[in-house]
């Protein structure tokens, strides 16, 4: 088999390509995909998230491990990215965060031009499909579905008056590139009438609407194993389904969009990327690239949670399961009700420092008990609040475990190597705590978790941290866009040195945006898409 372009997962970036380049009749696009068509009840349905994210039976995820982090005692991260049609927007909280102006205006000021903050709204507007329509900030007629969230809980109204207690203002729209202010979050989510409250997923919003394309060739279970390469081109893609070995090939492009994980390790497996990484795993090194696997940065969380006698949230009791079929049925009928919350209802974006130029953490407050990413579960009823650190200074690596295409890279966030990092998420977990004190949303509470009590000094809170904290789930960075020594791909997203080959995913991210991450890969895929065309129109 040999296409014009062939697509290596079908996530957020690679479900959003394959649309876009096979808009033209003309254009022949493969799609591979590790994981299954994403269609399952279980991503359609938002509050089924709960069934995914642990990762027991690694349904629609990969459920990776990280190296033992000595920032965090020695404990190894969890880290889940989604394995299937939509990536990681099939098994996320559906929230829908550009990040702030800085964060793009920064990117041009490192020397990525063209993708400044008005160079790539147009491009968050032509993916959107907003509910409330087209505007100077939102776009109204693009594939992804955002809606305002269908039925935001009592106790998520109760959070966001206690955090007004503490004069930080009331936000409507976290979008509009100053997101300075406490709010609900907006969320990629059905609003037609035909899927009212579903999961919008990248594949749900772009590709499973037209896998009907006689130019578009999707496989699923097609894991790729290496890069065909004539010197330093790139041919095509070898993969495997079962125990089959296969190759496809491409006549102009091979196009990587495996995420901060899969896409460095595949560059790696084969051969490209730092000679340390990969001659000691018997691999050839076929174009040494410093920059490979590096600069990996994520959001580290801290979360707080609280028992509470409400019931009307989510948790594990006789009264919730009784009603869960009157949920289920409410949802199916009218897309609101409890199977459409993201759990994440509330947002809140502050500055630990008044003097600070904008906000530098990010609060998710959530409708049930967190603990241990769903892994753990507590009998009853209650509530959390995520803590992240928004711009950390700590970087880590994704290397070769193996030279077994199968196994899983090495990750290594190397979480809290920076003291500011830590220093950062103690004032704002203390931030946090003092609006999870404050009277309209302590009134829910019953007990708090994890031993958390009023006095604590911050060696305290950082031995808590040190012993609690994981992902917030945005890793980017380890194919770095930029014209430096480090830099993997240029500001189209060009492999440097190669021909025929991009990244399009978040690990082409200079930095991590100042929010969630999913709607920046949407962004930028939906921008390079762009570019590619116009390479081919120049070309012909």
């Amino acid at each position: 088999m040999r296409f014009d372009y062939v697509i290596v997962g079908g996530g957020s970036a690679g479900s959003t390509l394959a649309a876009r380049l096979s808009e033209d009749p003309e254009t022949s696009v493969c799609l591979l995909e590790a994981g299954g068509t994403g269609t399952h009840w279980a991503i359609r349905a938002p509050a089924a998230v709960v069934s995914m994210l642990p990762g027991y039976g690694k349904i629609s995820n990969w459920a990776y491990q990280t190296v033992a982090q000595a920032g965090l005692g020695g404990r190894k991260g969890y880290q889940p990215r989604g394995k299937a049609l939509g990536g990681s927007s099939a098994i996320n909280a559906m929230l829908y965060v550009r990040g702030q102006r800085e964060d793009y205006d920064g990117w041009a000021d490192m020397g990525c031009t063209g993708w400044g903050w008005d160079d790539v709204l147009p491009y968050f507007r032509k993916s959107e499909g907003h509910e409330d329509g087209d505007s100077a900030m939102h776009g109204g007629t693009g594939p992804l579905q955002v809606s305002h969230q269908k039925s935001p809980r009592p106790i998520t109204r109760a959070f966001i008056e206690a955090a007004k207690q503490h004069q930080h203002r009331e936000v409507t729209d976290f979008n509009t590139g100053d997101n300075d202010g406490v709010g609900l979050y907006q969320v990629t989510q059905f609003h037609d009438a035909a899927r009212n409250g579903e999961r919008c997923s990248a594949a749900a919003a772009y590709l499973h609407p037209v896998m009907d394309r006689p130019n578009l060739t999707v496989i699923t279970r097609a894991h790729a194993t290496r890069l065909s390469l004539e010197g330093t081109r790139a041919t095509g893609v070898h993969y495997r389904v079962g125990k089959a070995d296969k190759h496809v090939g491409a006549a102009r492009e091979v196009i990587l969009c495996g995420g901060a994980f899969n896409s460095p390790q595949l560059l790696q497996l084969s051969g490209i990327g730092r000679p340390d990484d990969i001659a000691p795993h018997g691999i050839e090194v076929v174009h040494e690239l410093a920059g490979v696997g590096q600069n990996l940065s994520d959001h580290l969380d801290m979360t707080l949670a609280y028992k509470s006698k409400d019931t009307d949230n989510f948790g594990i009791g006789l009264r919730g399961t009784v009603n869960l079929v009157k949920h289920i049925l409410e949802w199916r009928r009218t897309g609101k009700g409890m199977i459409a919350t993201p759990f994440a209802e509330g947002a809140a974006f502050l500055k630990t420092d008044t003097a600070l130029p904008r906000p530098d953490i990010q609060l998710h407050f959530v409708i049930s008990v967190v603990d241990d990413h769903a892994r753990k579960l507590h009998a009853g009823y209650g509530y959390s609040c995520h803590i992240c650190v928004l711009r950390p200074a700590s970087r880590g690596t994704v290397t070769l475990a193996s030279a077994d295409p199968m196994a899983a890279p090495a990750i290594d966030p190397n979480y809290l190597a920076e003291d500011a990092d830590l220093r950062t998420l103690i004032k704002g977990t203390k931030m946090a705590r003092d609006i999870m004190k404050t009277p309209p949303l302590a009134a829910f509470e019953h007990k708090e978790l994890f031993g958390i009590r009023d006095g604590m000094d911050d060696a305290e809170w950082a031995a808590q941290i040190r012993a609690r904290a994981d992902t917030i789930y945005h890793p980017v960075g380890t194919c770095k866009m930029g014209v430096d020594d480090m830099a993997v791909v240029d500001l189209a997203c060009r492999v440097h040195g190669m021909q025929g080959l991009r990244v399009v995913d978040a690990s082409i991210m200079p930095t991590v945006p100042s929010g969630n991450t999913n709607a920046p890969t949407i962004m930028i895929a939906e921008r390079v898409a762009d570019l590619i065309k116009a390479d081919a129109t120049a070309a012909a």
